[in-house]
């Protein structure tokens, strides 16, 4: 299914996921709570979209989960209770996501679910989590999950989301006085980051010059680029995900774009810059969540590496790979925290958390469950510069984690 239809069919997903449910059954959550305590395994669902555009960055992701699991059973789990992970193929579809969901929580008799990897899909295993009392921890960009019609006390969000990244993008790269332009792909991710990037770049003094839209998996951006070119920005921001960013910026480096301007992106990808080389996203300048660059000054972070490394060919984690660590990481500490996998003891250990498993400290706001953590500003090395295939980026800036970059709590839709 396209993405762009992704909204659309999130809407369809509302109105039928809770119909199959069953017929009389209950939007709160108590029989499963209940039936969970008596197993003798503790299970955490992962739905990720292991087939189609994001299936890269997924499949880090579920390297990442599986690490984090191995490691607190050979702790010993969680109170001698051994964790199963339980990977599902959600096919970045959002009705695939609510069904995976439901089989997860019906049949598997999952304690807690973590995944998904694009803002409408999340929504949707959201909407179903929360009208069966399961936690679920997101572990994707979204800022509408933080807002008060889709939050639930079931709801947390271990990503960074697009206020805070944009925030910090626009901090190291706008100035007072600049022309920017935005390409961006039509759908969820692309109008958040877009919104993010205009809230950020008002309070600098910047000025847009245009913004195009373009469809989710367009194989061809030729056609925009002079438009683009004519408005003769000093900074071209390409708001997309996946395949998309390595495709539009190929091309916009094809066209010239980047004689011109400066190319910047909400969320500068790991795998896509492998995708297409050093030359191509040469001096491209983006936000992350992660880079195992960290390495260097963070002990958590090194030690995350180490692991990974020695559990995958000594391959390095990923940006949105790591999520996968971070996500399932807290859910265990908090499940650790709370004795067991009672669901409301679990949400007040989580609300308390404060944990530093990867990356340095991070902790979940209490009004929205959105974790602060701190957000990385890379800028894509030349190849020269690299010292090895996996040395990327260099970190320009480190934001550190604070509420200061994410819309206030009233702003969301909660009282004050």
């Amino acid at each position: 299914m396209s993405e762009t239809k992704l909204t659309a069919k999130f809407a369809l997903t509302r109105r039928t996921a809770l119909k199959g449910l069953g017929a009389g059954a209950s939007l709160i959550a108590m029989p499963w709570v209940a039936r969970a305590q008596g197993a003798d395994t503790i299970k955490i669902g992962f739905p990720v979209p292991l087939t189609g555009p994001f299936a890269a960055e997924a499949k880090d992701q579920v390297k990442s989960a599986q690490l984090a699991v191995q490691q607190i059973n050979d702790k010993g789990g969680i109170g001698g209770r051994k964790v199963d992970l339980l990977v599902r193929d959600d096919k970045l579809n959002a009705g695939e996501a609510a069904t995976r969901a439901l089989e997860l929580i019906e049949n598997d008799k999952v304690n807690a679910i973590v995944g998904a990897l694009s803002s409408a899909i999340q929504l949707a295993t959201n909407e179903v989590t929360r009208a069966r009392g399961v936690l679920y921890v997101s572990i994707s960009q979204s800022d509408t999950i933080n807002e008060v019609k889709d939050f639930s006390k079931y709801t947390f969000h271990e990503a960074l989301n697009p206020t805070m990244t944009t925030a910090a993008v626009a901090k190291s790269t706008f100035k007072k006085g600049m022309k920017v332009a935005y390409l961006v792909s039509d759908y969820a991710y692309g109008h958040e980051m877009l919104r993010g990037f205009k809230r950020a770049g008002d309070a600098i003094g910047v000025v847009t010059v245009g913004e195009i839209l373009h469809p989710f998996g367009a194989p061809d951006y030729s056609t925009f680029f002079p438009r683009i070119s004519a408005m003769k920005p000093d900074i071209l921001c390409i708001c997309n995900f996946g395949r998309d960013q390595a495709n539009s910026i190929k091309q916009a480096v094809d066209f010239g774009i980047k004689d011109q301007m400066k190319i910047v992106v909400p969320v500068l990808l790991h795998n896509q810059r492998l995708a297409v080389g050093p030359e191509v996203f040469e001096g491209v300048v983006g936000g992350a969540n992660y880079y195992w660059g960290l390495e260097d000054t963070i002990p958590t972070a090194k030690a995350f590496n180490d692991a990974f490394r020695a559990a995958n060919g000594g391959a390095t984690p990923t940006d949105y790979g790591a999520y996968g660590y971070t996500g399932v990481m807290a859910l265990l500490l908090a499940m650790k925290a709370a004795g067991g996998t009672d669901t409301n003891k679990m949400i007040t250990a989580l609300q308390d958390l404060k944990y530093d498993v990867a990356k340095g400290p991070q902790h979940y706001r209490l009004c929205d469950h959105q974790s602060v953590q701190s957000v990385l500003v890379l800028e894509s090395k030349k190849k020269s510069e690299m010292k090895s295939e996996a040395d990327l980026f260099k970190i320009l800036t480190i934001e550190p984690a604070s509420e200061s970059l994410l819309r206030t709590c009233a702003e969301l839709g909660f009282p004050t």
